[in-house]
């Protein structure tokens, strides 16, 4: 049996820790390959997850800077474990597992590396350079899209090279269910408004390429609209506080519920009719996959491969930081409940069809297999 390893930056709940570490379950559990996980830094929610499926001993390869004798010594120890462990495959999944991975799978000659970019944000020069280095030591570069596979071949990755896998979701957790009880999901999440509030969702960790002000601006309208709405963001973040006071600005604090940190973010999807993303870039937004499953339809800005996901049958698309056209969608929705219901189910039936975890295990096993048969 070949060895892959999967090398994670820290398990935080990032969209690319998520994906990494699902990544990783579905191909232990699949058993094709024997799967050895390491890691930048070992903090972070998700390392849970492995260890209740038998990675106890997860090595951690803690960097300060890539520019030291420090990191250096990182990279050969790396490189190091890779030949003690006779690895086949390496996949990294972001920039800093990139260039460190990349680098010791060269040192150690390992058949397979293999890098990912996750993202269509643009950084900064010397980044990009830094990064296109390790693309070229990489034999295949995974791109969660088309429009970031785009953008790579326009930074100048041979198209060769680059394989296009979208994200995978477990549709089935967020399925609608018939037992749901919205009284009590409302009491346990500390949600309390008027039982007759119409929610609208968005899942994103507070940061500012989310754009969470062009929401609250959008939803500001809304509420001028529908009066019985309610805005609930769901996601963590250093920018909760100035949110906060920007809501009481907008003159909606009292339709505002800022969830923090959801495990539960089927419930939260689950009372709500609208679900939103706001964000100034993205790659493949895992945001709106479980907007999707959940049976919702899905206002968000065209960035990333938002649009590969869209379409006029499940939701709307509107310019970054345009709050006006985001207002007018969620009010058409909110309004039509039954079109609204309409564009749910279509969405939940292309989650399911295209973007489920099977299909992704399916065609990164297959990226696998011919990188290391050829």
């Amino acid at each position: 049996m070949r060895n892959v390893l999967q090398l994670i930056d820290s398990f935080d709940q990032g969209g690319s820790e998520r994906q990494a570490v699902q990544l990783t379950k579905l191909l232990h559990q699949s058993g094709k390959f024997k799967v050895h996980v390491a890691c930048l830094s070992s903090r972070g929610v998700l390392k849970s997850e492995l260890e209740e499926i038998g990675f106890r001993e997860i090595p951690e390869f803690r960097l300060s800077s890539f520019y030291n004798l420090a990191a250096a010594k990182q990279v050969r120890r790396f490189a190091s474990l890779l030949k003690d462990w006779k690895i086949d495959v390496v996949h990294t999944h972001d920039f800093y597992t990139n260039i460190f991975g990349m680098t010791a799978a060269a040192l150690a000659r390992v058949p397979a590396p293999i890098a990912s970019r996750r993202e269509s944000s643009k950084r900064a020069g010397y980044k990009r350079r830094v990064e296109r280095g390790a693309y070229r030591l990489a034999r295949a570069v995974v791109a969660n899209c088309d429009s970031v596979r785009q953008q790579l071949i326009a930074e100048g990755v041979s198209e060769d090279k680059i394989v296009t896998i979208h994200n995978g979701l477990n549709t089935e957790r967020f399925a609608p269910r018939a037992d749901f009880n919205r009284a009590e999901v409302l009491a346990s999440l500390g949600i309390d408004v008027e039982p007759s509030a119409r929610f609208v969702a968005i899942v994103a960790n507070l940061r500012p390429v989310k754009d969470h002000r062009t929401f609250l601006k959008a939803m500001q309208i809304v509420n001028q609209a529908v009066p019985e709405a309610a805005f609930l963001l769901a996601g963590e973040g250093d920018l909760l506080q100035s949110l906060q006071e920007f809501a009481g600005e907008l003159g909606i604090a009292s339709r505002v519920v800022f969830l923090g940190r959801c495990s539960r973010t089927e419930d939260v999807l689950g009372l709500s009719e609208v679900c939103v993303l706001s964000s100034a870039s993205e790659g493949f937004s895992n945001s709106i996959l479980e907007y999707m499953a959940a049976g919702k339809p899905v206002v968000a800005t065209d960035v990333g491969g938002a649009c590969e996901a869209i379409t006029q049958e499940t939701g709307f698309l509107v310019e970054p930081g345009d709050y006006e056209k985001m207002a007018e969608h969620v009010i058409f929705l909110l309004q039509n409940p039954d079109k609204s219901a309409a564009m749910g189910r279509t969405a939940r039936i292309v989650a399911s069809n295209q973007f489920s975890t099977t299909r992704q295990l399916e065609r990164v096993e297959k990226l696998y297999e011919s990188l290391l048969s050829s």
